[in-house]
């Protein structure tokens, strides 16, 4: 969860992945725009039981807080059960994953000033002629990383994931559209932009383009010289490995940053196969050894799921072990979380205890291998993202200290020195 309230004007709470990140900032300027500015807006996510709940406790404690704001429910959870959420006594209105990112709803919510005429759920068919993702996203309010949506909806369907129910099918927004927008970013002050969407290696496939997402990187960083990094959010292996201009861009473009995040989820293959993913353990494998020989030192992460249904203590063994054999080194971990409509919620289920055990496993297995490479930097040279004055991220997104203050936005060149474990501390250097 993140809460990021400008110094006046709507508030809006977020939870859950990159894009809703990139979506929210124009959520608040949507709602600042109709003169929402007691406005708090909550950005849900539906991707596990957990995120819910920490969303309904903060809408709680939120109206509790600000007992006259006008409180807005959004995003993937509003989206799939829209009347549980417009049930809870605290909220005004729910709006849809559509709606969150148009005008219209705000503005009709600001004339009846939440009275008892406004439409209380305002939630369309994200199937019915879905959007493309929107061409802008909000200002920066003083970032110096800004996250920029590019890709919308999957057409895969993981046994696992509501997200198709929530976002609808893939969809691309146009290259020019992209282009204008990191323009436009750079010149706000962005100094690393982060391409985000729900399958964001699968971008371009319903443009019709060649290239993929591959071909707009270079488009991207051909068009805006004035940007300094580039990133993108999580990728599916499978695309990523036949993405042969992204392959050339990781090995031949310094502006692309060496860090990449794959949605693997499991080690085993049957339980890969049960998922309906479309990669093996061993292209994890290949793929992170062919990444890594094209630029040495490349971090890479993944997503983890614990307690997937069916799953045995070997196949747990399988994905602990895939995490040194692929070299993966920033991992997200999640225990595996029934949800609604899904196949895999009619699966034998692994029994809650012990998926608590295995994702608590995973974890400090992922420490270790986050600590190892940490250790591995140290003595090495990098450019630092100033965030605060004493804190930023490298270029394969290492949180390091700094040990003396720089200015928030600047690049910093350092020396990686041996932190606690979990940061390293960079010493700048001319």
């Amino acid at each position: 969860m993140s809460a990021a309230p400008p110094p006046q004007g709507p508030r809006v709470v977020t939870f859950g992945c990159r894009l809703n990140t990139s979506e929210s900032a124009l959520i608040r300027e949507r709602a600042a725009q109709a003169g929402l500015n007691d406005a708090v807006i909550v950005n849900t996510c539906a991707v596990t039981r957990e995120a819910e709940r920490q969303a309904r406790q903060t809408i709680r404690r939120l109206r509790r807080d600000n007992p006259d704001a006008v409180l807005i429910v959004t995003g993937c959870g509003a989206q799939i059960n829209a009347k549980a959420w417009a049930d809870l006594p605290e909220v005004d209105q729910v709006l849809g994953n559509r709606e969150k990112l148009e005008a219209d709803p705000y503005r009709a919510l600001a004339r009846t000033n939440a009275s008892a005429t406004a439409r209380r759920v305002v939630v369309g068919d994200v199937f019915a002629d879905p959007p493309p993702p929107p061409a802008h996203m909000g200002d920066l309010e003083g970032r110096s990383r800004a996250f920029l949506q590019v890709q919308q909806g999957c057409d895969h369907h993981c046994t696992f994931c509501v997200i198709p129910l929530a976002r609808g099918p893939g969809r691309s927004a146009a290259t020019t559209q992209v282009v204008e927008q990191v323009t436009r970013l750079v010149d706000l002050g962005a100094r690393e932009v982060v391409l985000t969407g729900v399958d964001l290696a699968a971008y371009g496939q319903d443009l019709g383009e060649e290239g993929g997402l591959g071909a707009l990187v270079r488009h991207v960083l051909a068009a805006v010289p004035a940007l300094p990094r580039l990133r993108l959010s999580s990728l599916d292996p499978v695309v990523v490995a036949r993405d042969a201009v992204l392959l050339d861009l990781v090995a031949d473009e310094p502006r692309l940053m060496p860090h990449l995040h794959l949605s693997v989820q499991a080690g085993a293959d049957l339980i890969l196969k049960r998922m309906r993913r479309r990669h093996s353990r061993a292209q994890v494998i290949a793929l992170g050894q062919r990444l890594r020989a094209l630029r040495p030192g490349l971090a890479l992460g993944a997503d983890l799921i614990a307690g997937f249904p069916t799953e045995t203590d070997d196949h747990q063994r399988d994905t602990l072990a895939l995490i040194a054999e692929a070299g993966l080194t920033h991992l997200h971990v999640f225990p595996y979380s029934p949800r609604p409509e899904t196949p895999a919620a009619r699966m034998p289920a692994v029994a809650g205890p012990v998926i608590k055990a295995r994702a608590a496993e995973l974890r400090e297995a992922g420490r270790q291998a986050f600590a190892a490479y940490l250790t591995s930097k140290v003595g090495s040279l990098d450019h630092v993202l100033v965030e605060t004055p004493a804190f930023g991220h490298g270029e394969a997104y290492i949180p390091v200290r700094l040990d003396s203050p720089a200015v928030p936005g600047s690049l910093v060149r350092v020396r990686l020195r041996a932190g606690d474990g979990t940061t390293l501390i960079g010493e700048a250097v001319s």
